[in-house]
């Protein structure tokens, strides 16, 4: 095994370079992986060009999948095994980890902010962190298995039965893959809101026929309007804004669920009339961040099998590929939206 690979590694805000680095160390509890495909989260342009990460320099990147190439003595089995990864690292020791909800960690590790992450050639990552991927399913597509868990998990916020009426607010990936999901657990009509001109129209040619632009129709009387005047069973906000939130209050019907899980980037105000929404419809309101990763509920796995029997159509999602010299021109593609994208991916050339 070689001594150095090469990373995109970002030494302070805004500067990120594509060099030469060490190779990763194995400790005794981990493995190599050789990397295939890396998506680039919405999460990481704050990251890369406004927040930094919690050290410098640090390799980004938390949404890929690879193939093991190197094992402590007594894993030889895993050698050439194809896997997603799981970026958080729990404490193991806290309240939320002894009861299997390491999203809830007080004390976590994760790989592309607060350690090296999958913006290179290879990364060391724990055995435990490691899901495994078919022969069936791409590692292009396996890469989206965080988005596709983290979707996952805010459906369940609410649960989706046969029949019902899903409302999601804010079509960017995750509320694509939400809108997937929905429908694929049984829900008779799925609705997709957003400002976005662009991303309604993407929307569409995914199949997808209830769509709303917030800024011309008021989504609650339309949603009354193909519901008997009933209302939304449930609806997910998943763009981090006062106007979706109010928007999910007014149209779920009396004793609806709500799933807030959009990252805002200001405060959150709603007015007294959308308040009255949750106390004169007694709304079911939840929470929902990251996802389950445990032997009773784990998001991942249920992700990787929902992508065997088709649940997504992962393919027209991944918009762009660069290859891992091209970072500068990827995430200035990610950062100035001078194009529409919904999934910017590095792609090893063997992948390509």
């Amino acid at each position: 095994m070689k001594n150095t690979m090469m990373a995109c590694n970002l030494h302070g805000i805004g500067d990120l370079r594509y060099e030469e680095v060490p190779m990763p160390k194995l400790e005794k509890d981990e493995v190599l992986l050789e990397i295939k495909a890396a998506g680039i989260c919405g999460s990481d342009i704050p990251r890369v060009f406004e927040k930094g990460t919690y050290h410098f320099p640090t390799i980004p990147g938390h949404e890929f999948a690879g193939t093991i190439v190197q094992v402590n003595p007594g894993d030889e089995s895993l050698i050439g095994k194809a896997a997603a990864v799981f970026p958080l690292i729990p404490c193991g020791k806290c309240e939320a980890c002894q009861i299997g909800e390491y999203a809830q960690c007080h004390d976590y590790d994760y790989y592309g902010s607060r350690r090296d992450g999958a913006f290179a050639e290879y990364i060391a990552v724990k055995k435990w962190n490691l899901v495994f991927v078919p022969e069936s399913v791409s590692l292009e597509h396996a890469a989206m298995c965080e988005p596709c868990a983290v979707a996952i998990h805010a459906l369940s916020q609410v649960g989706i039965g046969l029949g019902d009426t899903v409302a999601i607010f804010g079509a960017g990936t995750i509320g694509l893959l939400a809108a997937q999901i929905a429908k694929g657990w049984g829900a008779s009509q799925v609705v997709l809101a957003d400002v976005d001109k662009a991303k309604l129209d993407f929307a569409r040619e995914l199949g997808f026929t209830h769509i709303i632009d917030s800024k011309t129709v008021d989504p609650a009387e339309y949603i009354k309007s193909i519901t008997a005047n009933r209302g939304a069973d449930a609806a997910l906000e998943a763009a981090g804004v006062s106007a979706t939130v109010e928007a999910c209050l007014k149209s779920v019907k009396t004793f609806g669920k709500v799933a807030l899980m959009g990252n805002p980037a200001k405060n959150m105000d709603i007015s007294q009339k959308a308040y009255w929404e949750i106390l004169r419809k007694q709304l079911t309101l939840k929470g929902t961040w990251n996802s389950g990763y445990n032997d009773a509920h784990n998001d991942w796995r249920l992700a990787i099998k929902c992508m065997e029997n088709g649940v997504f159509d992962l393919s027209k999602l991944i918009t762009h590929r660069f290859s891992l010299a091209e970072c500068g021109k990827a995430f200035d593609l990610a950062r100035k939206r001078e194009e529409f994208w919904v999934k910017i991916m590095f792609v090893n050339k063997e992948q390509q």
